[in-house]
């Protein structure tokens, strides 16, 4: 199995680094070439519209989003705002991959980064193990509606930050930074099912 972290912008190593830890084959993906030789890819954190820009310039948006339609894709915090249906504050085009609407950078300026310790949801314990999760936050978006197929796996305060809607996953937190490899590891279990 081989997994594509885009490594267009954003922290790509430090999932690589997690990706590695838990022994599997990863390559940074640049190129829409590259796409036909993965079994999943992780957009990683950022800036949502510096993404796209790259996105469109590289030309990987099409690739990427027929890619969607038929492999795993796990996206945190700017990954989570590509993979919604509806994105506000401001709206842009995103590859509508999970059915919610996420509100960029709704926790405001980096001063109000946080990390928090949560218990998740008895299904996400369930299909990992069970104990609480540490979650760091940058700047990140909130995600103001689930419908459809969308199940929320984790929230804080009421909200989501962790949402899977088929072979799709999304986080608002950043799994990469912490050592708790749960959240990667659901996702590879993901990518071997698809």
């Amino acid at each position: 199995m081989q997994i594509g972290v885009f490594a267009l912008q954003g922290d790509f190593e430090k999932h690589e680094r997690a990706l590695r830890r838990l022994g599997v084959d990863t390559v940074y993906v640049n190129y829409a070439w590259q796409l036909s030789t993965l079994d999943a890819v992780i957009l990683p954190g950022g800036e949502s519209s510096t993404m796209l820009k790259l996105l469109d310039i590289e030309g990987l948006f099409e690739p990427l989003k027929q890619f969607a339609a038929e492999k795993p894709i796990f996206g945190t915090c700017a990954g989570t705002i590509l993979l919604a249906t509806d994105v506000t504050s401001p709206s842009q085009r995103s590859l509508g991959a999970i059915d919610m609407t996420v509100e960029r950078n709704a926790y405001g300026r980096q001063l109000d980064s946080s990390i928090q310790t949560i218990l998740p949801e008895k299904e996400f314990e369930d299909r990992t193990r069970p104990g609480e999760l540490e979650t760091v936050f940058i700047r990140a978006p909130i995600i103001r509606e689930v419908r459809g197929g969308a199940r929320v796996l984790a929230s804080l305060g009421g909200d989501p930050i962790l949402v899977e809607e088929g072979r799709h996953l999304a986080a608002t937190f950043h799994p990469e930074m912490t050592e708790d490899t749960r959240v990667h590891e659901l996702f590879l279990r993901k990518a071997r099912e698809k």
